[in-house]
């Protein structure tokens, strides 16, 4: 497998124990905040595996170092997949929300919650919807794997 999907999968690993064990005992706005951080570095490995395998491909001549270009990059080399440009979009968001100013509500409980202010927009995120970024961001990891490396057919 390709050394950045390895990454990837290592950085979920690392969400998933955040999310089902960590947060499940401590239930803080730091785990929250730690899980958001984790999907942010899985999803740039991602990004940075799609690229390189362009570039293999001829259809790329350089890999951007930093985040944001590649994920306008990735977008702009993948206009239509039904993944890739909503995925950009999270990854941009994510990183916005880890680098702002956070609020706490409700720790140590079942309903903790993040409230963050990002361009304007009121963002909480808790345990159900991190949850649910997690799960879709495993999927994607599925669809950039099956892009890089097809499943050959029997």
């Amino acid at each position: 497998m390709n050394d950045y999907l390895d990454d990837a999968s290592e950085e979920l690993k690392r969400a998933d124990h955040l999310i089902f064990v960590s947060l499940k005992y401590t239930r803080t706005c730091d785990v929250l905040k730690h899980i958001i951080d984790r999907l942010i570095n899985s999803i740039e490995f991602m990004f940075t595996a799609l690229l390189e395998h362009m570039k293999e491909q001829g259809k790329l001549e350089e890999v951007p170092k930093a985040p944001i270009p590649k994920a306008n990059k990735v977008k702009e080399l993948f206009p239509d997949d039904e993944f890739i440009p909503e995925f950009a979009d999270l990854f941009m968001r994510f990183r916005k929300i880890s680098k702002a100013d956070f609020s706490r509500a409700c720790e140590f409980r079942r309903h903790v919650t993040m409230t963050v202010v990002v361009d304007d927009e009121t963002i909480q995120i808790h345990i159900d919807n991190i949850t649910e970024y997690f799960k879709r961001t495993k999927e994607f990891f599925a669809h950039v794997q099956d892009i890089i490396e097809p499943k050959k057919e029997d």
